[in-house]
This record gives structure tokens, C-alpha cells and sequence, in this order.
């Protein structure tokens, strides 16, 4: 069962951490930052394989640990935008132009890839 969000420990050796309620950037787990899970504040990629948990399970997160989850991912948003000294409006800015070249990085991306 969920509990309530919190980042989680950082692995120095960046391990693929798979399920349960302790690593940050693990995946299918459960109230930690990571990917493909339930429960956690906000997404964090450690760049390992994802594992996913149904939408049935994520449905079924209680809806005050959702709602403490988004509270604790938009803190940390706020944060990383004073970090790097841009205000909300600017990351909406960002946002919609890099949005409407998405697809092109991507490809760019994967053929920088490929050649290297």
C-alpha cells in the first residue's frame, strides 16, 4: 500500500532499484520519485529499464496521498525553477516552444546517436 510520497534514498552506484518504498529514481515501485510506479511526488528517470504497475493499481492510490504527492511535485518544481532563476511564466514559455519541436530533438537526437 501507498503511505505518503517522499523522495526516497539516492543509490551512489545507480542500481536498478525495481519495486518497493526506498530508492529515488527506481521504477514500479511505490511512493518514491521514480518511473512507472504509484504514489511518488514526481518522475525521475535514473536511466534504467522501467517497469510498470497497472492503471489499476495507480487508480487505487487513496486520493489524499494524490493529492500530497502533487503538493511535494510542485514544491520541488518551484525549487529547480529558483535554482536555475526562472520564474514560472518563463518556464511556460519554454515549455510551449519546446513542445512545438519536440519530435524534431528526438529525431535530431537519435541520429547524433547513431553516429556516435
Amino acid at each position: 500500500d501507498v503511505t505518503s510520497p517522499k523522495h526516497g534514498k539516492v543509490d551512489p552506484d545507480n542500481m536498478p532499484h525495481v519495486g518497493g518504498n526506498t530508492w529515488a529514481g527506481g521504477t514500479g515501485g511505490r511512493d518514491t520519485a521514480g518511473l512507472g510506479g504509484k504514489g511518488g511526488p514526481y518522475r525521475l528517470d535514473a536511466g534504467h529499464e522501467v517497469y510498470q504497475v497497472s492503471q489499476a493499481e495507480k487508480d487505487a492510490v487513496p486520493e489524499e496521498v494524490k493529492r500530497a504527492a502533487r503538493e511535494m511535485g510542485e514544491k520541488a518544481f518551484k525549487q529547480r525553477l529558483k535554482e536555475i532563476q526562472m520564474s514560472e511564466y518563463d518556464a511556460s514559455i519554454y515549455e510551449r516552444f519546446s513542445r512545438a519541436v519536440r519530435r524534431q530533438v528526438q529525431s535530431l537526437r537519435i541520429i547524433l546517436d547513431n553516429l556516435q
